[in-house]
């Protein structure tokens, strides 16, 4: 039961990561009013950084800003490194 709301939460996190990426490069694009780049952190940090790293690949948006290039990866290695790490404890 756990799994599949742990499962259900990430797969949601990366959904909003991933769609984050698409409208604030849209926005940008008309130039509209932006999504924060610490709120696009933030959807990485609570679990959606495979969602945003691909966002942000495939739409091509915040790939020149070094902290995004390097920072979501980052991101996302840790949290599948955590990820791992507490499959391996509760087996």
């Amino acid at each position: 039961m756990l799994y599949k709301v742990i499962g259900i939460y990430l797969f949601l996190m990366n959904i909003i990561g991933f769609s984050q990426m698409g409208i604030d490069k849209k926005r940008a694009v008309r130039g509209a009013w932006r999504i924060s780049e610490a709120s696009l952190f933030l959807i990485a940090l609570l679990g959606g950084a495979l969602g945003s790293t691909l966002g942000m690949h495939y739409f091509r948006h915040k790939t020149k800003h070094w902290y995004f290039r390097y920072g979501m990866p980052s991101i996302f290695a840790a949290e599948l490194f955590l990820l791992l790490f507490i499959i391996a404890r509760i087996l």
